[in-house]
């Protein structure tokens, strides 16, 4: 059970991540300008919130990690991942509320090269929203549930290193290792499995 659990939540950090970044660069908001001009501006995701990217790649990498990862990591990756939750669902949700011209203040500039809150926000009209941001926003809601739920059951989670790993040396070793000496490899070997060659 705990097993399935893992492996939805750890599917769902990647998702949540993977439609970050599909919607950083979708349309998030339109602008229509007091210019003339014929065309609203359209306003991407990443534009909308700058942190919107790098932070849902970061979204990515932590799910793939704590798929691998031991129990302390795994905590601070689990909680890494609700703070990124909790820090861009805030801001989607801004958006989705009421769109604020900082939002589109970038954009804006970008298109007509004025500057500051004042001459921005006299030289828009309206601000119109696509489903984007309602979209994202779910997607954050559920990378929220999915954080919360990786570190409430961190120490149930089975190590996926475990299969590689022995327990404990050959009770006697057989063969033709049991004749040669004790070389280097065999001291890395003792490392890798957290003993310490140096102790003997």
């Amino acid at each position: 059970m705990i097993a399935r659990a893992r492996l939805l939540t750890v599917a769902a950090i990647v998702l949540a991540g993977a439609i970050g970044i599909i919607s950083s660069t979708q349309t998030w908001l339109t602008v229509v300008l007091a210019d003339g001009a014929a065309h609203p501006l359209a306003v991407p995701g990443a534009a909308a919130i700058p942190v919107l990217a790098p932070l849902s790649l970061a979204v990515l990498a932590l799910g793939g990690a704590l798929s691998i990862v031991g129990l302390v990591l795994r905590c601070i990756f689990g909680a890494l991942t609700v703070v990124i939750a909790v820090v861009l669902g805030v801001l989607t949700a801004q958006i989705v509320a009421a769109p604020p011209i900082a939002a589109v203040a970038a954009t804006v500039t970008t298109a007509t090269g004025l500057t500051g809150t004042e001459a921005v926000t006299a030289l828009v009209v309206s601000i119109g929203s696509t489903p984007w941001p309602a979209v994202t926003l779910a997607a954050w809601i559920v990378l929220l549930a999915a954080g919360l739920f990786a570190v409430a059951t961190a120490r149930q989670w089975r190590g996926s290193g475990r299969k590689y790993r022995t327990d404990a040396a050959p009770a006697a070793a057989t063969g033709p290792a049991a004749s040669r000496p004790h070389d280097a490899i065999d001291s890395w070997d003792d490392l890798s499995r957290g003993d310490d060659p140096t102790a003997r």
